[in-house]
């Protein structure tokens, strides 16, 4: 039942509140973020509106790099604080955070992983990841489903969901991507491998996105290339989503879509999350707001959602240095005349479609087809 109990507030009810980077490699460098201190604000109406609408609708946010961030950690505490990472549970609730995508990515570059090792790689963070989430059972619950994520939030926890990894966690192994799922894994990167490349997907890669709809694992296309995205758009039959995405007219940046991509991503009903990096939306929080506004207006409101990017290592617009500085934005995008309703989906509604989007698609499918049982060598030579 928690599937149709989605929000406290329906979206169209949300007024009524008021009154009440590339992977990163493994030596990556933290770049230090400066709090999110108090600004003084002539107005503070549009951010007290802002706490009112993220009180019935949190931040569902598409991407952190926090499992990663806590191996460098001997000791860490994420229930009382921790300030060696942008992302402990006093922060997340301080920034009305309902749920947050735990990213499984891999080191790259010279050295940094044997060839072959991508699985165990992937297990063994997922197994870290699991493990932290068991040891902090007060602030955090894993979730697969929408009405997981529903579930946790009423508690008052914040959902983890597991993902994205990338696509070179299967090994090129349908098996192992089943296995994942079974063990958790909710999003795949949809790059980096020889069937998911420049020239788009393969015979091979078209299946793996079948298959990933049978079993209701979600595609991640952030630094696909334009014939990947497009192909997947048209192979998949669930919800794609991009998980650390803004608009490449505004600010050059490989992972950023460009203006027909945008819009072929809302004609599918896909989610494009813009990520509060520096590096790809700009330095201030009114930069990243522009990107909303740009991808709100192509995709469309309910294609749009946001992407932390903590914990990777990337530096941060002013004012949006850890998890706790979301409502800032939100009162942003509230003062350029945001409609409630359509910042409840930015920040919960567009994120719980996917989920139930690839849940639906699964079920569907699962009456239709069993496991795939193609290799790469039968489909691709």
């Amino acid at each position: 039942m928690a599937d149709l109990q989605d929000d406290l507030y329906p979206a169209g009810e949300v007024g009524s509140v008021d009154e009440l980077t590339e992977p990163y490699p493994a030596e990556a460098v933290v770049v230090p973020a400066e709090p999110c201190q108090p600004v003084s604000d002539p107005d503070d109406a549009p951010l007290t509106r802002a706490r009112a609408v993220l009180a019935a609708h949190p931040v569902a946010d598409g991407y952190s790099g926090l499992p990663w961030a806590l191996r460098r950690l001997p000791y860490y505490d994420l229930d009382l604080g921790e300030s060696a990472v942008d992302a402990d549970v006093p922060r997340l609730r301080k920034g009305q955070v309902g749920a947050v995508f735990w990213s499984l990515h891999l080191p790259e570059g010279p050295g940094a992983l044997r060839a072959g090792d991508a699985v165990a790689a992937t297990l063994d963070q997922l197994d870290l990841a699991k493990g932290v989430v068991a040891a902090h059972a007060e602030g955090l619950r894993p979730a697969r489903t929408a009405g997981q994520v529903t579930d946790a939030r009423n508690c008052g926890l914040v959902a983890v969901l597991f993902g994205p990894a990338q696509a070179a966690a299967l090994g090129d192994s349908l098996g192992v991507l089943r296995s994942l799922h079974a063990l958790g894994l909710r999003v795949l990167t949809l790059t980096g491998t020889t069937w998911a490349n420049a020239a788009g997907l393969t015979r091979f890669g078209e299946e793996v996105v079948r298959e990933m709809n049978r079993v209701g694992m979600i595609a991640d296309l952030s630094y696909a290339s334009s014939e990947t995205v497009r192909r997947a758009l048209t192979v998949s039959k669930a919800p794609v989503l991009f998980s650390r995405s803004a608009a490449r007219t505004l600010r050059p940046h490989p992972a950023n879509l460009p203006d027909d991509l945008l819009a072929a991503v809302g004609e599918a009903r896909g989610l494009v999350m813009v990520p509060l990096t520096a590096e790809q939306t700009g330095p201030t929080v009114r930069d990243v707001a522009d990107h909303l506004d740009h991808v709100r207006s192509l995709a469309g409101p309910e294609c749009v959602g946001l992407s932390g990017t903590y914990d990777t290592g990337s530096a941060h617009p002013q004012e949006l240095g850890d998890t706790s500085c979301y409502p800032r934005l939100i009162a942003e995008l509230l003062r350029r005349g945001w409609e409630e309703s359509e910042v409840a989906l930015l920040t919960w509604g567009n994120v719980q479609r996917v989920l139930r989007g690839a849940d639906f698609t699964a079920r569907t499918a699962q009456q239709r087809r069993p496991p795939s049982t193609a290799t790469i060598a039968d489909l691709d030579g």
